[in-house]
């Protein structure tokens, strides 16, 4: 089995980050194939407003302009990835960070001006922002053969040495496609898709693409969960079993997420 989990940046530092090296050590001694995506929104912030660099979002989307990409190769490819492979490192894991332009294992393309829902008629230029054009699986093929297990920061590169801010979720949804992964795993901070977005007790276990575009479209869904619902479903059409949007974890909970689906968070199926 192949698995593709996408972490955000909040995990990484807390005491989540042990849990899940202590699930994926589970699933990987079972014989489970592992590739790991991460961001580090919340941290980039940090650091720029530590370093007087004022964040810029347009339609919820970071702005990348030269200083911002800086920092956000000193958090992702920098601090939070060695952080990450420390943790999975202290469960076993042999974990081998990477980002975008260690051998190119995320190309990318810088993305042209365009219409941004919520941003007005005119296009955007967004900075350094990439799109993935492709992913280098036989260097993935490598490790894996080798028993590591690779832990790719959301920075995507090109043959000409141009390196671009991606969005984590973009990353791990384009990878579990191009791999056609049995599993992908969206760990963030919301625990799952909700009826009710101040009622964590209204968690939907399951959900088909048909009744995630009617939640969508009746307002059960809102904010964030729209684009990460939108980007998930794009993909389960491109080869992916299954996809499984967590929030915080508890033991075990990413073990049983895929031998009881719908029993943590919200899978999303076809």
């Amino acid at each position: 089995m192949t698995i593709v989990v996408k972490i955000g940046g909040e995990v990484i530092g807390s005491g989540e980050a042990a849990l899940l090296a202590a699930d994926l050590r589970v699933l990987i001694d079972g014989g489970a194939r592992v590739a790991i995506v991460h961001g580090g929104g919340p941290q980039a912030t940090a650091l720029q407003k530590q370093l007087g660099i004022e964040t810029k979002q347009i339609a919820g989307r970071r702005v990348t302009d030269a200083a911002t990409l800086d920092v956000m190769k000193m958090v992702l490819a920098g601090k939070l990835n060695v952080d990450l492979c420390a943790a999975l490192t202290a469960a076993g894991i042999s974990a081998v960070g990477l980002h975008g332009a260690s051998a190119q294992v995320v190309r990318a393309t810088r993305r042209p001006p365009k219409v941004y829902a919520g941003a007005g008629d005119t296009p955007v230029d967004m900075g350094f922002v990439g799109d993935v054009s492709g992913f280098n699986l036989a260097l993935l093929e490598t490790l894996w053969g080798a028993g590591h297990v690779p832990v790719i920061a959301c920075l995507g590169a090109d043959a000409e040495g141009g390196v671009f801010n991606i969005n984590a979720d973009m990353v791990g949804n384009q990878l579990a496609a191009a791999l056609k992964a049995e599993r992908l795993f969206l760990v963030t901070s919301a625990p799952g898709v909700l009826r009710d977005i101040n009622d964590p007790t209204s968690r939907l276990p399951k959900l088909t693409q048909a009744e995630a575009r009617a939640a969508i479209a009746d307002g059960t869904v809102t904010g964030g969960m729209i684009p990460k619902l939108e980007e998930a479903m794009a993909v389960i059409n491109q080869g992916v079993g299954a996809i499984h949007i967590l929030g915080k974890l508890g033991p075990g909970d990413l073990v049983r997420a895929v031998r009881e689906p719908g029993s943590v968070g919200t899978t999303l199926l076809s």
